[in-house]
């Protein structure tokens, strides 16, 4: 293996050696062997302690080995601070990452990304918002990026996959585990069509302290935000935090006053985030941003016909035909289950299809 990425390696698993003391040492010495070759004294001139100088001139031997045989698998990707491929987006923020161990696609992280965040202990509402926003953002050439975690996390990475889109998890655990494991399969799934990315080397737990570390990472990298529901002092306010310093936009979606998963997107709206209703929100902010990657949105089916494949949507159409009616009518007359009701609602919102009236009660929207 090279003296570079040996380098690298030393550099990311010393001990009390931060991205800040790692860019005064490339800055210094001009790369990173160099770095960890330099002498005590010259280590000890640029304002490194004892114990960081220690930690340099006795690497983690067995850490490293163990990193060097994860990266011979295929798929396998250590981006460092002077890889072309390291994502200019997050090479800009306060403390970006030295190096980023990538399992999937390393050209995805410059693509232009939105963030989608929220909840571990999301509402049935909210896992349908997180991947009907997630699914029609990727139509429109956008990469989803979230946390891998439960809830709204692993909605929107369902939703941008569903929709034959693109996803990069951000993990706060090494590569060669999956936090939490019942997303095992979801991890496995957003390799073959994204990425799984993490700063931490392998061997690394998930560790309390790693999660807002792993947050200014998933703001760092998306053009904005999204927190879908958020409960008061979660993480997911934590990355819109980041977001903001990162001069980065923040979107939040409203509910209830009687849900406290959605006092935190409140809070975050009377602070200046943009209020979003629907996937427009977000586009019409951030879509000039997409450049020659913009895809042509198709133009929205008349929401009198009837889509071919999909049958619930198909009864919902037939029982609203032109009258107004609230989701118990609904339900009573489309015999459908009420999670699948709501997901078929939020994406006809989404497409622009019905319209939901003062009164709470649906209706189609007929076009000429």
């Amino acid at each position: 293996m090279s003296t570079a990425l040996n380098a690298w390696l030393t550099l990311c698993r010393a001990p009390g050696v931060g991205s800040a003391a790692v860019a005064t040492l490339i800055d210094a010495f001009g790369s990173a062997p160099a770095a960890v070759a330099a002498s005590r004294a010259a280590l000890k001139g640029l304002g490194l302690d004892a114990a960081q100088i220690d930690a340099l001139k006795a690497p983690d031997a067995d850490g490293i080995a163990h990193d060097l045989d994860w990266l011979a698998a295929p798929q396998h990707t250590l981006l460092t601070w002077d890889d072309p491929r390291y994502p200019d987006a997050l090479r800009g923020i306060a403390s970006a990452p030295p190096v980023l161990f990538c399992h999937g696609d390393p050209d995805l992280l410059a693509m232009p990304q939105v963030a989608i965040v929220g909840s571990r202990s999301a509402t049935a509402q909210g896992i349908e918002n997180a991947k009907a926003f997630a699914a029609e953002l990727a139509r429109r050439g956008f990469v989803i990026t979230s946390g891998l975690a439960l809830g709204i996390d692993g909605a929107a990475h369902r939703g941008a996959l569903d929709a034959d889109g693109h996803t990069v998890a951000v993990c706060a655990t090494g590569l060669d585990r999956v936090y939490p494991a019942r997303h095992k399969g979801l991890a496995h799934e957003i390799v073959v069509r994204g990425a799984l990315i993490s700063e931490f080397p392998t061997g690394v737990a998930p560790l309390a302290e790693n999660f807002p570390r792993r947050n200014r990472i998933i703001s760092g990298l998306a053009l904005g935000t999204l927190v879908v529901e958020a409960a008061p002092g979660s993480g997911s306010l934590i990355t819109a935090r980041y977001a903001l310093e990162q001069s980065r936009e923040v979107f939040a979606i409203p509910g209830s006053i009687h849900n406290p998963q959605a006092r935190g997107c409140h809070a975050l709206i009377r602070q200046g985030a943009k209020l979003v209703e629907t996937v427009d929100d977000i586009f019409e902010e951030l879509g000039p941003l997409l450049g020659p990657l913009l895809r042509r949105t198709p133009a929205p089916r008349p929401a009198d016909a009837t889509p071919p494949d999909d049958p619930q949507a198909a009864a919902v159409l037939a029982v609203l035909g032109h009258e107004r009616l609230d989701l118990d009518a609904l339900l009573a007359r489309s015999g459908l289950p009420i999670g699948a009701l709501q997901a078929v609602l939020t994406r006809f919102e989404l497409d622009g299809r019905i319209v939901v009236q003062s009164d709470g009660r649906y209706e189609a929207v007929h076009r000429a």
